[in-house]
């Protein structure tokens, strides 16, 4: 039977990213993300809350976006796998930590005078590839058609258009 080792947290980073750097010149960056779900008692009728802390790690390209652009309260959206690691305390007593290896993030919110968000995942780069095309004709492959190259046009004048949007 196949298993399945994934992880999606949607939370509020706790402090500043710590990143770090391998021997081989590799960045890794760790940080707290905090989750909270709220409900309401339905014995009291009160609202109750409970906050959990992960604990994740990125590495290569990824932890150095992260390092460069997480701040503490930053809201986040990652993806990833969990891993148990052991290792010795001072005291030479052995210790396990569970952490979440982060493969896909997302910075969610806005920044201040840059609006939106963009995905970034474990190539370094941001998710922004095309799609992909599909051919529909059954003939000849798209790319093998020839059409004329588009004419450059002066970007669309926004500042002229009806205001009257019913949404």
């Amino acid at each position: 039977m196949a298993s399945v080792n994934k992880v999606i947290i949607v939370g509020n980073l706790g402090r500043d990213p710590e990143t770090r750097y391998m021997p081989n010149g590799e960045a890794v960056t760790n940080i707290a993300v905090a989750t909270t779900e709220s409900w309401k008692d339905k014995n009291s009728g009160e609202k109750k809350e409970l906050t959990e802390w992960h604990r994740i790690t990125f590495y290569r390209k990824l932890a150095e976006i992260a390092g460069q652009y997480l701040k503490k309260g930053s809201q986040i959206y990652i993806e990833g796998r969990l891993q148990t690691r052991k290792w010795q305390d001072k005291d030479g007593a052995e210790r396990y930590t569970t952490e979440i290896i982060a493969d896909t993030m997302q910075m969610l919110g806005s920044r201040q005078g840059q609006g939106g968000s963009a995905p970034m995942d474990d190539g370094g780069g941001y998710n922004s590839a095309p799609p992909a095309r599909q051919n529909s004709g059954g003939g000849a492959p798209a790319a093998a058609t020839s059409r004329p190259a588009p004419a450059s046009r002066p970007a669309p004048n926004f500042s002229d258009m009806d205001d009257d949007i019913p949404f």
